[in-house]
């Protein structure tokens, strides 16, 4: 039992670390807003401490999520996936992975609502790959300017500027595979015979 306590422990700094970068917090003001020193903070997020309730609570309620989301203590009489969807800007992402600091897969469905009048590309460390399952999708890759339909994949590092949104008025389903720097989406496939 010791082993699993240690294992869902050792998960909480990373994923409190991709937390606090998709919110596009820095240490210090993270700090402000809970009153944990700026030390302890990256200690946590690089596991050389470990996470208490003193620390996770205010963190918590700063993230505005449950602390089990924190933790995500597993549930072994339990196999089934809770999914909990998270709208940002009208499009909706749905986690399908649960890896903190690794691949990271996730469904999202954009809406009239999550439409940007203009594409405003963005760049930052990592590599994503894109797979449309509904819809047409508007991708601005560096000077590129794509429109992918059902069934057509797009891979790229995320430090080219990229913007993705609708192509016409229906909704987009797509999945996406994000990846740290460096980590690339590998696809191994074997055939019959061969």
């Amino acid at each position: 039992m010791n082993e699993l306590i240690g294992s869902v422990l050792d998960a909480v700094g990373p994923r409190l670390r991709e937390l606090r970068r998709r919110r596009g917090i820095t240490l210090a003001a993270l700090s402000a807003r809970t009153g944990i020193a700026v030390s302890t903070l990256s200690r946590l997020e690089s596991g050389h401490r470990k996470p208490g309730l003193e620390v996770l609570l205010p963190l918590a309620e700063v993230f505005r999520v449950p602390l089990d989301e924190l933790v995500r203590a597993p549930d072994a009489s339990d196999p089934r996936v809770y999914l909990r969807p998270v709208t940002r800007n009208g499009m909706i992402v749905i986690p399908l992975s649960r890896r903190p600091g690794g691949l990271q897969a996730f469904k999202h469905i954009l809406t009239p609502e999550s439409d940007e009048p203009e594409p405003r590309p963005r760049s930052h460390t990592g590599y994503h790959w894109l797979y449309v399952l509904d819809g047409r999708m508007r991708l601005v890759l560096g000077t590129d300017d794509l429109v992918l339909g059902p069934g057509e994949v797009a891979e790229f590092d995320t430090h080219l500027p990229h913007w993705f949104g609708r192509a016409d008025d229906r909704p987009v389903e797509f999945l996406s595979i994000l990846g740290p720097q460096g980590e690339r989406f590998h696809v191994t496939a074997s055939f019959p015979g061969r």
